[in-house]
């Protein structure tokens, strides 16, 4: 920084949405690089609704690196932010603020530390892609701050070597994260296969069945499969290869059958996987196998895929369904089986777009207890209720990638302190 600037502070925000794998990817061919063993797909979910803001400052008085996530501050000593942040300070290029005095040469990025906010506006570590969120963003509000000039392939792969899954919230709408063949990672990107607007009918509705950190992590649960499921290779090998295929043409025809069929496939095999896995890895519980059967009996009963659902490593379903009205008869189907408890109020029950409320024809509890048995289940299926089995609904769509923010009152740290609000 030049001269008589030396308490001022420099400040970026950004936001990054989640995204949810439709073509899972399990398994490392590389550990240290994260490289996947197969290729994957996902879909952008709707940053108003499911994503990472982070705060990135820095200033000649800090001294050190420090982080804080959702309030509570962490280590920054874990190899993946260490990585991340080498990499980007390696790209960092001069900046400078005429507004603020401010003038950062290239050279002086190595020797300057940074306080870093980030916040997720959904459930950590549950099987919602919160890691891949929260580095995507970690990695695009350092280059934003450090001046980083543009080059997706290289900020996808430092994204990569941060969390596998973050490399595809660099973009919106239906993502293609390839395996690459090259050792050294530098082919292992994501593109964008279609953008958000591309198929906007789309619906999602998100069943958070636990907000708990789930007892085994990806990274270990990776691991263990890849050392002993003769099934991961397999499917890594013969099955995926021709599910890719498939599914960038149901993309681009919005074949909503074929991409319905292929997104419950994949997840029911990604959760044999880990079944195959010794010691066998359990991500789902009860209320996520009543939800598969839920939606494969409407599915049969109407002859055509009539929803999608697929799950991380997780017990939370991220459902997909054709367009609106669909999704208002997937609603009225999933508050009949898991109503809310009868304390709650109906629009703390079902957040985010609440609009598919009105699509399903409810405007409060009353209307969810007057809801009829889904009519697949009146003859071979018993009517059953699980009441507070699942802890809220997520309605929402398709989103945008990763943008700025430049309303200072939405950043996580003191502009004048550099310490969380």
């Amino acid at each position: 920084m030049v001269s008589g600037t030396e308490s001022r502070i420099l400040m970026a925000t950004g936001r990054t949405p989640t995204n949810i794998a439709v073509i899972k990817y399990w398994g490392k061919r590389d550990e240290a690089l994260i490289l996947p063993v197969n290729d994957s797909i996902s879909v952008t979910l709707d940053p108003d609704h499911l994503s990472a803001t982070t705060t990135v400052v820095v200033s000649p008085t800090f001294d050190r690196d420090r982080m804080w996530l959702n309030g509570k501050e962490i280590p920054l000593s874990g190899d993946r932010f260490q990585s991340c942040l080498r990499e980007i300070r390696k790209l960092a290029d001069d900046v400078e603020d005429e507004k603020k005095g401010i003038r950062i040469r290239k050279d002086d990025w190595q020797k300057l530390h940074v306080h870093i906010a980030s916040y997720n506006n959904f459930p950590t570590a549950a099987g919602l892609a919160s890691s891949a969120a929260g580095l995507a963003c970690f990695v695009f509000t350092l280059a934003k701050l450090m001046n980083v000039k543009e080059d997706c392939g290289k900020l996808s792969s430092i994204r990569r070597q941060g969390s596998g899954s973050a490399c595809r919230s660099m973009y919106g709408g239906f993502v293609k994260w390839t395996m690459g063949k090259d050792a050294c990672g530098s082919d292992s990107i994501a593109v964008q296969l279609a953008s958000e607007s591309h198929w906007n009918d789309l619906v999602i509705i998100i069943a958070v069945v636990s907000s708990k950190q789930k007892e085994t992590s990806s990274t270990t649960g990776m691991r263990d499969s890849v050392e002993t499921s003769p099934l991961l290779q397999h499917r890594a090998q013969t099955v995926v290869p021709g599910r890719i295929l498939q599914m960038e043409e149901a993309i681009r025809n919005r074949d909503f059958a074929s991409f319905a069929r292929l997104t419950c496939a994949d997840s029911n095999q990604f959760h044999a996987v880990c079944l195959d896995t010794s010691p066998p890895i359990f991500y789902m519980n009860d209320t996520s196998h009543r939800i598969i059967s839920l939606v494969e009996r409407w599915n049969r009963s109407e002859g055509t895929p009539q929803a999608a659902y697929t799950f991380d490593a997780g017990p939370n379903a991220v459902l997909i369904a054709p367009n609106r009205k669909s999704a208002g008869l997937l609603l009225q189907r999933l508050l009949f089986c898991f109503p809310p408890p009868a304390d709650n109020e109906l629009t703390s029950y079902v957040i985010g777009d609440k609009s598919i409320l009105h699509e399903a024809g409810l405007q409060s509890m009353k209307d969810v207890e007057a809801l009829p048995p889904p009519p697949e289940s009146k003859d071979k299926y018993p009517s059953q209720k699980f009441p507070g089995k699942v802890s809220y609904f997520i309605c929402t769509r398709l989103g945008s990638g990763p943008r700025v923010l430049t309303d200072e009152s939405l950043a996580l740290l003191s502009p004048t302190t550099g310490l969380p609000k």
